[in-house]
């Protein structure tokens, strides 16, 4: 069986982009909202759930309880231990994933047409009824401690941990979602049962799929794995406001090669304006090689192997990032280039020239992400988190062509602010003084 499944996924790899989405929107009997695209040409689904809220619903004090908590949902569920629950969806064939993110716990499930209703049967068991096994628990905490032990000594990590505290202050945001050793040392089976009740509710829950079933049947697929879910969860966090103090901030660390983040608030994906930011931040820093960050960095001046930027729309917060890594004799004359790019987008926009390069890239790219039924339901989940309709994928690409040079020279002026940039720099930065605290 599992020999088939890979088959399956090879041809659906193999199969041409489609032209058209069609998105059905459905409401179950119980009421749940659920998106699907039918696609009967291999006996495939891919089902795509989402919990809203995520890490950022840990309780004080608990830091990790999330992440841990969805790092043992398929680690032995119901009459399954560890083990069964792993021979059981080989067994047929299944795969399931789940994965923690600052706003969000995200549940993949991809199975055989033919054997739909065991591979449910055996998800909603990981769902609704999780064992937290003591010695799963000490097994997957160990995982978690390892894998923090080593983020002490890597300097992204360092560099990331850092400019979070500084953007959203005792928000949940500011420290990461796995948690430190301490933390993690500290919770209890108890603690990851009210994380389990606190985070996957009726009330927070987004559901997609695509491939080979109908809607009659995925309603009753979804009613009967959701059913027995607590009505509602945890209250979300509030929004923060980020405030970054500008200039450079140095944690030294024994290392060649300095990392360096940086950046300010952000813009919010709802605002009118952020179509106008992105196609703006294709050509400052996000568009690769053809982006004026690498241009002048990299290509121009040597500087690093690689600089880019990238807006990050949270549900409570904006930023508007980037990072660059370069020697520590360099790093200066680096950071020093791309605030002098930041000023030159501020105060002079784009040209005509790279406004239609970068739109030509944004609605080109646009078709290659819909690759695949595993693609397209992690898509559609994705849009309905965000609050788009399910004509967005049709209208996307016109948003994109919409961009005006006056548009980017407006959004230009209002988001990007020099003297609030700021860099954290891990590393030994040769001739660069730490300017902020």
């Amino acid at each position: 069986m599992k020999y088939l499944l890979a088959f399956a996924l090879t041809i659906l790899s193999a199969l041409p982009l489609r032209a058209e989405i069609n998105i059905q929107e459905i409401e179950t009997p119980a009421g749940f909202d659920v998106w699907l695209v039918e696609e009967h040409s291999i006996p495939f689904v891919a089902l795509e759930l989402r919990f809203k809220g995520g890490a950022s619903l840990d309780l004080p004090g608990k830091r990790g309880a999330t992440y841990l908590m969805t790092g043992l949902l398929e680690e032995g569920a119901g009459p399954y231990d560890a083990r069964g629950f792993a021979e059981g969806a080989e067994a047929i064939a299944a795969n399931f994933d789940y994965d923690t993110y600052d706003d969000s716990i995200a549940i993949s499930a991809k199975f055989l047409t033919e054997t739909s209703d065991q591979a449910l049967a055996l998800l909603r068991e990981s769902l609704i009824n999780p064992r937290f096994d003591d010695v799963d628990v000490d097994r997957v905490r160990q995982q978690v401690l390892t894998g923090l032990q080593g983020d002490a000594k890597d300097p992204d990590t360092i560099a990331s941990n850092r400019f979070s505290a500084l953007a959203y202050g005792d928000h949940p945001y500011a420290t990461a979602y796995e948690g430190t050793i301490e933390s993690v040392q500290a919770l209890t089976r108890e603690d990851l049962q009210a994380a389990h009740q606190g985070a996957m509710a009726k009330d927070r829950v987004y559901i997609s799929a695509a491939g080979d079933i109908t809607p009659d049947e995925l309603a009753r697929l979804v009613d009967a794995l959701l059913a027995d879910l607590p009505e509602t969860g945890l209250p979300m966090p509030g929004h923060v406001d980020v405030a970054m103090p500008g200039g450079t901030i140095v944690v030294p660390f024994e290392t060649p090669q300095s990392v360096a983040l940086f950046g300010h608030e952000g813009i919010a994906i709802e605002d009118p304006d952020y179509f106008a930011a992105y196609v703006m931040n294709v050509v400052l820093g996000g568009g690769g090689f053809e982006a004026r960050l690498m241009d002048e960095v990299r290509e121009k001046r040597g500087l690093t192997y690689g600089v880019y930027s990238y807006l990050v729309s949270r549900d409570h917060a904006a930023i508007y990032a980037g990072r660059v890594a370069s020697a520590n004799d360099r790093i200066a004359e680096a950071i020093e280039v791309i605030r002098a790019e930041w000023a030159k987008m501020r105060d002079n926009g784009v040209s005509e020239d790279e406004l239609r390069r970068a739109k030509t890239y944004l609605t080109g790219a646009y078709p290659l992400r819909f690759d695949g039924n595993n693609a397209i339901a992690n898509i559609l989940v994705g849009m309905q988190m965000q609050g788009f309709p399910a004509d967005y994928v049709e209208t996307r690409n016109d948003r994109v062509t919409a961009v005006t040079q006056d548009d980017v020279a407006r959004v230009a002026k209002r988001l990007l602010k020099p003297e609030a940039l700021t860099f954290v720099v891990v590393g030994q930065p040769e001739g660069l003084e730490a300017t902020a605290n």
